[in-house]
Parts: C-alpha cells; sequence; structure tokens
C-alpha cells in the first residue's frame, strides 16, 4: 500500500493513530535501508524535494533526475550495480582533447554530456535527444548541474532528414529508437525529427573532435549521413554497436566496422585502461562499445593507448 493509500485510510478513519504510525514506518525504514544501500554505490547522496528525487554521483558529484516510470535510467543503474560505465568514461577523458567540440548523439538524460562538460569547462558539448520526455530530464539535469558549456537540441540524426515514428518505451526509456524494441503494450509512438549530421555541420561550421553515438541500434544511419565530415574532420568516434538492436534495422554492426575502415578508422575495444584492435563482431563478442580512431589524426592517443600496436595502425594511409 502506498503513502498516499494509507494516509487516506487514516483520515477516513479507517486506520487508528497507532496502526497508521506503524504502517507508515514500514515505509519509512526504506530511507535508512538506503542510507546504507548507497554506501557501495557511486552514489553519494539521494536529495527528495517537491515533486523531485535527485540523485547525486560520489565520484563527480553529478546531480540527475529521471522519469519515475524509466526502470533502467542511469542513476537507477548506478544504484543497481553499483556504477555505470567506469572503463568507457575514463576512456574519453583520456581522448577528449581540452577545449575541444563533442558531440553526444542520443544523449538521453546526459550522463555523459554532464560528466564531460564537468571535467573541461572549456569543452564545447552540443547534446542531441529527439524524444520530448527525455529531453526534457536532460535539459532539467544541465541546469541542476551549473552548465555553461553545454548547447541541446531536440532532435535526432539519421542518413535522411524529416519526421519519423519513434517508439518509446516508459519503463525503458533509453531503448526508444526507431523500431521497437521492447514490443511492450505501454509502448508509445513519437514523431521526432530526424537531420543529417553533415547538414547539421554544414548550418552551423563546426568543427568536432569527439563523437559519441548512442541511438539504439541506428547507429550506422549517423554515421552514413556523417560521410563528409568523419572523412573531412576525422572526429574520435565512440559508438554503441548491438547485435540485437542493429538486426531490428537490418544490418551488422560489422557494417558499422566496413564503413567506418573504408574512410581510414580503426576500431578498438577497452582492456584495463587501454585499447585493444578489433576487426571483427561474432556470436562471442561481450562488448558493446567501441572506440574508432584514425591513425592520420589520432596518431599519439593510438601509440599511447593501443595494446599490441602494430606499425600499420600508426601508418595507415589518409582516406
Amino acid at each position: 500500500m502506498s503513502l498516499f493509500d494509507l494516509k487516506a485510510q487514516f483520515q477516513a478513519g479507517a486506520l487508528s493513530k497507532p496502526a497508521y504510525i506503524a504502517a507508515m514506518h514500514r515505509l519509512h525504514e526504506r530511507l535508512f535501508e538506503y542510507a546504507e544501500f548507497i554506501r557501495a554505490t557511486d552514489i553519494a547522496r539521494i536529495e527528495i524535494t517537491d515533486g523531485a528525487v535527485t540523485l547525486v554521483t560520489r565520484r563527480a558529484g553529478i546531480k540527475m533526475q529521471c522519469d519515475p516510470r524509466d526502470w533502467r535510467a542511469m542513476p537507477l543503474e548506478v544504484l543497481n550495480f553499483g556504477a555505470y560505465e567506469l572503463a568507457e568514461w575514463a576512456m574519453m577523458r583520456q581522448l577528449i582533447p581540452p577545449g575541444a567540440t563533442m558531440l553526444d548523439v542520443g544523449a538521453n538524460l546526459g550522463w555523459y554530456t554532464l560528466h564531460a562538460a564537468q571535467a573541461d569547462p572549456n569543452l564545447q558539448v552540443h547534446a542531441f535527444e529527439p524524444i520530448p520526455t527525455t529531453f526534457g530530464y536532460l535539459e532539467r539535469n544541465v541546469a541542476l548541474n551549473g552548465l555553461h558549456n553545454v548547447r541541446l537540441y531536440n532532435f535526432g540524426f539519421s542518413n535522411q532528414p524529416g519526421p519519423a515514428v519513434f517508439y518509446f518505451y516508459p519503463e525503458g526509456a533509453g531503448n526508444a529508437a526507431a523500431a521497437d524494441l521492447s514490443g511492450a503494450a505501454s509502448t508509445q509512438k513519437v514523431i521526432c525529427e530526424l537531420r543529417t549530421l553533415d547538414g547539421f555541420i554544414q548550418e552551423t561550421g563546426l568543427t568536432v573532435d569527439f563523437l559519441k553515438c548512442d541511438v539504439e541500434g541506428a547507429e550506422l544511419f549517423v554515421f552514413q549521413g556523417g560521410l563528409e565530415m568523419l572523412r573531412s574532420q576525422k572526429p574520435i568516434i565512440f559508438s554503441e554497436m548491438l547485435r540485437k538492436w542493429s538486426a531490428a534495422f537490418g544490418y551488422h554492426p560489422n557494417d558499422i566496422i566496413a564503413l567506418l575502415g573504408g574512410i581510414g578508422y580503426r576500431c578498438f575495444s577497452i582492456r584495463e585502461g587501454h585499447l585493444l584492435p578489433f576487426t571483427v563482431m561474432d556470436e562471442n563478442t561481450v562488448e558493446t562499445n567501441f572506440f574508432f580512431l584514425h591513425p592520420t589524426r589520432h596518431q599519439n592517443y593510438i601509440e599511447a593507448l593501443v595494446v599490441g600496436l602494430h606499425p600499420e595502425l600508426v601508418e595507415g594511409e589518409d582516406a
């Protein structure tokens, strides 16, 4: 029974005062349980204010709010599992140059946008999130952290511009995509705006140093729509690649490796703080997040971070 139901029963005379106090205390005990539970996680504080719950990370002091319907929101993932993608963020910190320009495509609630923008006040972060509800929380989280080096955009990217139907699953808002990935009864259809990366770069004149892309299986289409920018500017790329998500869009993650390899990029996974050359995804692959570096622009990073370095990774021809 909820707090509201118990209070309503007491006010209606259905519960005596002692019974009401005892029943409420059984619910309030969770507050004290959380105080112990968070000790083993990267959540340092849980702040309850009028109409909002804010979770504050221990390592970076990042403040985040999320949709109470969302089971898999990043701050709740930290509560559930202790931390969120620590190895990926540690590698990003080494690869994002000071004062760089970063694009966060599929920003969701802003986990990487918030961490990157806070870590370097001179970094310029452009964050893109097409789902209106999620975008509202992204705006809120950027404001909560007082970040002034972030620009937010309520649209996404693909290989063709225009409106598109997205499937929004409230219990897993991070899985919203232009394909119905969950098949859940609660899934809603939302019309979102899509553009191409090449068109956006032509409009804004931005020079991109780092591109993070996590769009629940549609990553190939984002890269196809930004191929000219990738070829000319050669930003470092951090991308999710999942077989089960890409299959919903009719391709395999190896198609991304081939597309980017065709313009000179090399793919890497992460191992113990280093980059490991990665060439082909198969059914035994467990990694889901990958970095793409271009030897002609990122030679220093490759020499410093790649395990099992081969000369061709440094001396690759400009594509």
